[in-house]
């Protein structure tokens, strides 16, 4: 009955109420936008091609994971969220060696609104570049986007039949508008709803695909082997949701100091850091930045490239696409921690504040002493990220089962935005004396 009470107590809210409620009709629309046909386009022809794949996975099959089917449906949101996450990985790659990017991070929000907007027309150009891509490799039926090399369309079989180049413009701006709405459904749920927008549109594009991938598992191998690879994701939820919450907390202690009349500090506190403090997003950035050269291949006149990138990127099978899967985690693991947590930023509030970390001393020892503990529970967060994500990949691979190929990153993404959204409910909860879920 407690779970049913906490449940209630979130309506009972009005405001949260609404922005739950909110939330909810946003996700509506992006799901039917994932449904919505682009003109021109032969749905049939498409789903024969897919057939022929045999589900081999490929970069289609990834991005159809986080477009929730709209691949699939050849939907006006084709491309999904992951043009902007693609943007936003470039923008902070770029924020550490342009000054005026670095200049706007440290502006606190004012520059984060210049970053923000700068990252949206970076989304428009991206988009257009991969809308671009895929309509060249649906009119040439290149098979190898489906997970399938070598393999060309049946005589008279055409993806986008009497294909002409306003055609093609209308589908390239159709996918281009489809994203810059996403990424403006992303936003309004951040300002108006619950959670982060584009986490939660990632998590119900993943989500709806579960029950689809589920069935392909099943429908490939035994029973048996159904019953093993559920047991493994039981097993890796529960162990997703201790690595979440574990953290090292480092004390901190704030000297007495006289103020007019009033005495104040001598209390102590603590500083959590999280044992993965980058939550999923070193397996997001790390799936997009494989996906991407994938698409660009279609538009590159060099054959060398595009043998390479077919024979290496396009099928997640391969091993040269699951070294650089595992490396790209763990690079992002470290990226992102170190944008996110500031040692000497952190050390030099501390020292501000009059405080001290017990048996250090105040300045650069304690931003040594911060960077030394990140450092190394970072290692083990990424390596956990890294073989959560490559878990499904070896096991299906060891089976030859090619139906549910992203079954580690889709595991990550849904426990973790669901844990993140849960705390953000629950602090809205606590604010009014209600009991929360992770009470």
């Amino acid at each position: 009955m407690s779970g049913l009470s906490r449940l209630r107590n979130m309506f009972r809210v009005p405001d949260l109420r609404n922005k739950i409620i909110f939330t909810i009709l946003i996700v509506g629309v992006y799901r039917v936008g994932s449904h919505i046909p682009v003109p021109y386009v032969d749905f049939a022809a498409i789903q024969k091609l897919r057939d022929a794949s045999k589900g081999t996975g490929g970069v289609v099959a990834f991005l159809d994971v986080f477009s929730g089917g709209a691949i699939t449906n050849v939907a006006v949101f084709f491309l999904g969220i992951m043009p902007y996450i693609t943007a936003s990985i470039i923008m902070q790659l770029l924020g550490v060696v342009i000054p005026k990017l670095e200049e706007w991070q440290n502006e606190g929000q004012t520059g984060q609104k210049k970053i923000t907007q700068w990252t949206r027309y970076l989304t428009v150009a991206l988009a257009l570049v991969q809308s671009t891509g895929f309509v060249f490799a649906l009119k040439s039926g290149n098979a190898g986007l489906f997970g399938i090399s070598g393999i060309r369309l049946p005589q008279g079989l055409a993806l986008i039949p009497h294909f002409t180049a306003w055609r093609a413009i209308l589908i390239v701006i159709t996918w281009t508008a489809g994203t810059a709405m996403v990424m403006w459904l992303g936003e309004l749920i951040t300002q108006r709803g619950i959670g982060n927008g584009m986490s939660i549109l990632i998590f119900a594009s993943v989500v709806s695909r579960l029950p689809f991938q589920g069935s392909q598992v099943y429908s490939q191998g035994s029973p048996i082997q159904f019953s093993v690879i559920m047991l493994i994701a039981i097993g890796m939820i529960v162990s997703i949701v201790a690595v979440e919450s574990g953290q090292r907390r480092i004390p901190v202690q704030f000297a007495k100091r006289v103020v007019g009349r009033r005495m104040y500090g001598g209390q102590s506190t603590y500083i959590p850091l999280k044992v993965n403090q980058s939550g999923v997003i070193p397996v997001i950035f790390a799936s997009s930045l494989l996906s991407f050269p994938a698409l660009i291949a279609n538009v590159a006149p060099w054959k060398g490239v595009k043998s390479f990138v077919n024979a290496n990127l396009v099928n997640s099978s391969t091993w040269f696409y699951i070294g650089a899967y595992a490396l790209l985690i763990v690079f992002f693991a470290y990226f992102y921690t170190a944008i996110a947590f500031n040692p000497a930023q952190q050390a030099d509030i501390i020292r501000k504040q009059g405080g001290f970390i017990p048996g250090i001393r105040p300045g650069p020892p304690t931003e040594k002493y911060l960077a030394k503990v990140l450092n190394r529970i970072t290692l083990p967060g990424s390596l956990f990220l890294m073989v959560i994500a490559l878990v499904p990949f070896l096991v299906l691979k060891f089976w030859h089962i090619t139906q549910f190929p992203f079954g580690g990153t889709s595991l990550l993404i849904t426990v973790g935005v669901a844990l993140e959204t849960m705390k953000q409910i629950d602090s809205q909860l606590m604010m009014r004396n209600y009991e929360g879920f992770l009470r």
